[in-house]
């Protein structure tokens, strides 16, 4: 029997699979909508209270519901159909929008109703995210999973360039003609998502319990790979963020305006989607552990670049190449995690990386501003990206099974692990 000689290896591109197209598709109208509804709620709240403060908990609002239902949504992500649970948060998603559409419409001058919307909208996005980000290894083998991610997070990226400007050009025209476009994006995206092939029924036979709920927290303690990958994610994030300083920069340090700022917004978004474009084209096939903590330190060495920059031309640059290697991270990653992890309990540990993901960035920022308040925004800006580069240096250390991990397939490294020397 050649049989296995002959049979052709599973194509390593994820579009050649109609089920991720149309997951595609939704990712991309979802991340296009949400981003319009985040600039338009922004200014919306700041029209009515003129308030930092009340700006502020917007974001801490949508964030709130992922932190306190961690336990509860990466389980029913694990029990219950992925496709469907996608379907029906953006079924609340679609009635935010319109509820946002009506508030506005009737010139409503109470601000407490658009945080009530903002909390079921979290809610919403809170059990969607589990479920969206392990439903990608349903649609795709594992030879087409890094392609999967790269391909997935370049629609992310690509929505979060064009999406802003989007929001503020479609709320200057009407703030109901932008929270009906994002109506519109959600109803398309819920499409795509009744358009994927129902995946394989998973068979769960385990009773609710705490122990249960508590399998992802295990398991990630359990894999040092795993651990490995979300804590460097966690901290690397938590020491270089520096997305909450730009305004201090544009107008302080490198004395522009709103223009500028809107390019260095958008910068990292620019370099990210086209490293996605390159990975895409040139997929990593070997050493993957070691190019992960090698684009970290240069996601901290970029970042102390643009920290020490007093032009426009040297910001964007570095901003750019900021967003590049965190894509390269990213990408390896997201592989690594999704492809170590078992599809009984990867909503979980999905659920629980998505929150370390959402504390690194609110945690970040506030590092940032406290720093920036007490030194200068420019040392929080370097000593962020000093921090990140010894969380490289210090993780490759501490997490020699991911540091040798060579292919994103399969679980294949270099050398096999021994204890850290005495």
């Amino acid at each position: 029997m050649h049989m296995s000689a002959s049979a052709p290896e599973p194509s390593r591109q994820a579009f050649t699979y109609f089920g991720f197209r149309c997951f595609w598709v939704a990712t991309l109208t979802t991340s296009f909508a949400v981003q319009i509804m985040a600039v338009s709620v922004a200014w919306q709240v700041y029209d009515l209270t003129s308030s930092a403060a009340l700006l502020g908990l917007v974001g801490l609002t949508l964030f709130t519901p992922a932190l306190l239902l961690v336990l509860v949504t990466g389980l029913v992500a694990d029990r219950f159909n992925r496709r469907g649970i996608m379907a029906v948060c953006l079924g609340f998603e679609f009635a935010a929008a319109i509820a946002l559409l009506i508030f506005v419409d009737l010139q409503a001058h109470e601000i407490w109703p658009i945080f009530v919307v903002l909390a079921v909208l979290g809610t919403a996005r809170a059990f969607m995210g589990p479920a969206s980000q392990s439903l990608a290894p349903n649609l795709v083998p594992p030879q087409a999973l890094a392609n999967a991610i790269t391909v997935n997070a370049s629609a992310w990226q690509f929505a979060s360039i064009l999406g802003p400007v989007a929001g503020g050009l479609l709320y200057g025209i009407s703030p109901v003609v932008a929270f009906g476009v994002a109506a519109a994006l959600v109803c398309v995206s819920m499409v795509s998502v009744l358009l994927i092939p129902k995946p394989g029924k998973r068979d769960s036979h385990q009773a609710t319990s705490m122990e249960t709920m508590l399998a992802g927290f295990r398991y990630i303690l359990s894999n040092k790979v795993v651990l490995g990958a979300i804590s460097l994610d966690l901290f690397a994030v938590l020491m270089g963020g520096a997305v909450a300083l730009l305004p201090i920069y544009a107008k302080d340090i490198l004395h522009a305006g709103p223009t500028e700022l809107g390019f260095l917004r958008a910068a990292p978004g620019i370099g990210g989607i086209v490293m996605a474009i390159a990975l895409s084209r040139f997929p990593i096939r070997d050493h993957a552990g070691r190019l992960l903590f090698f684009f970290v330190g240069l996601f901290g060495f970029f970042t102390i670049i643009f920290g020490f920059s007093t032009s426009i031309w040297v910001a964007v640059p570095a901003l750019a190449l900021v967003g590049a290697s965190d894509m390269v991270s990213v990408t390896i990653r997201e592989t690594i995690m999704q492809l170590w992890t078992p599809d009984s309990v990867r909503g979980r540990v999905t659920a629980v990386n998505s929150v370390f993901i959402g504390a690194s960035n609110e945690l970040g920022e506030f590092r940032a501003g406290m720093v920036a308040a007490w030194l200068g925004a420019v040392p929080a800006v370097v000593i962020g990206g000093v921090g990140a580069m010894a969380v490289a240096a210090i993780w490759s250390r501490a997490f020699p099974g991911l540091r040798n991990q060579r292919s994103l397939d399969r679980r294949m490294v270099s050398e096999p692990e021994a204890a850290p020397a005495a």
